[in-house]
């Protein structure tokens, strides 16, 4: 009786992660061990900066705000202090968005939050 080796299902096995590692330098797409290293560290990369990807963008927006609204005679804190007052329900991806493209949209919204601010004072 011949020896069962199970070839089919571990040859195929190895080709999908020499080919998730197609594109890799040296031996990492060549050698099976060290594909098989870099696709299953690679997707740990990619699982965390999923995750990092929501903070940086948001760091972003929170930045470009600041900017813009200290422009205005604003800090970032006391600006999203007098939207909140004025009930302006507006994210930071958007605000972000139009204070980069419309100076004068944005002006407004510093004014209403400004306004708001000396109201509670």
């Amino acid at each position: 009786m011949p020896r069962a080796t199970n070839a089919p299902a571990s040859r195929s096995r190895r080709k999908k992660f020499l080919k998730l590692a197609s594109g890799y330098r040296g031996s990492r797409h060549r050698l099976y061990k060290t594909a098989r290293q870099a696709v299953e560290h690679s997707g740990v990369y990619a699982y965390r900066d999923r995750k990092a990807r929501k903070r940086d963008f948001r760091k972003l927006w929170i930045a470009r705000i600041n900017a813009a609204s200290r422009a205005c005679g604003l800090t970032y804190s006391r600006f999203m202090r007098g939207l909140k007052l004025a009930e302006i329900d507006v994210n930071r991806k958007m605000l972000a968005e139009i204070a980069a493209t419309d100076e004068v949209a944005f002006g407004q919204l510093v004014e209403q939050a400004k306004q708001q601010l000396d109201n509670v004072s």
